[in-house]
């Protein structure tokens, strides 16, 4: 079954208002005519509202770096599935490894931000990913199993098709270190099994699998290649416009 890819840029923290409506005009003049590849940007939350009201009409779609998972409340600093949604965005990246190792969040509290996504209507891209240590000492499945474990379990049927998992090793990212192709495949791989034995292959094989990961043009192609690689989740990369899209494009010859 083929996919239809998925390439989100994560911003982290970077870009303020005047750079984010530059590259986002970049960005959507330069996307390819076709709807083959769905493409989002996560660019910082304090700049949400414009980029939204930029992507209005466009193929470019937005996605948050963070939600919480309560609606309201006494939660300081804090913003909703709500509060998204009315500035446009469609996705969020729920989970990512900064937030689990600056933040301290945990497996328990990204299955509540996965659950609360789904029960407002935004995608939320669920990040899992093992250390360089961890990986060492063949811990691998280990981990993202237990990181994964608590999502699944918040989750129903009518989810999974929608669902996108994003695994990113936490040794490839920023280090310009990328994982072999080979190796994404054999991870998203046993992901993917875990979803099987949960909901059942038909449901399974629709959910979609990125990689993040010192993601780059020159390493696309290879990575796409994999059968469970379906999209990817781009850091660095998706600073510049240029390169940003030589990745989605490179994306495309998935479909081919």
């Amino acid at each position: 079954m083929k996919r239809k890819p998925f390439v989100c840029g994560n911003w982290k923290l970077n870009h303020n208002l005047a750079a984010t409506n530059e590259l986002i005009d970049q960005i959507i003049v330069g996307l390819p005519a076709n709807d083959n590849v769905d493409v989002a940007i996560a660019p910082v939350a304090t700049v949400l509202f414009s980029a939204g009201a930029k992507a209005k009409g466009s193929k470019l779609q937005i996605a948050a770096q963070n939600v919480f998972y309560e609606s309201q409340g006494a939660f300081t600093g804090e913003w909703s599935v709500q509060h998204l949604l009315e500035l446009g965005c469609r996705y969020s990246i729920v989970g990512h490894s900064e937030r689990r190792q600056y933040f301290h969040e945990t497996n328990e509290s990204v299955a509540h931000k996965t659950k609360a996504c789904f029960a407002g209507g935004l995608i939320p891209i669920v990040c899992v990913g093992e250390s360089l240590a961890q990986r060492e000492q063949g811990q691998t499945q280990n981990i993202l199993l237990e990181q994964l474990t608590p999502v699944l379990d918040v989750l129903v049927p009518e989810n999974i098709p929608q669902l996108i998992l994003a695994y990113e090793p936490i040794w490839a990212i920023g280090t310009g270190k990328s994982a072999l192709a080979t190796e994404a495949e054999e991870v998203h791989s046993y992901l993917r099994g875990l979803l099987v034995a949960q909901f059942g292959s038909s449901l399974a094989e629709q959910a979609r699998i990125i990689y993040g990961g010192s993601v780059k043009a020159e390493n696309t192609t290879e990575l796409m290649n994999q059968k469970n690689v379906d999209g990817l989740l781009v850091g660095g990369a998706s600073l510049t416009a240029g390169s940003f899209l030589a990745i989605v494009k490179e994306c495309l010859k998935r479909l081919t």
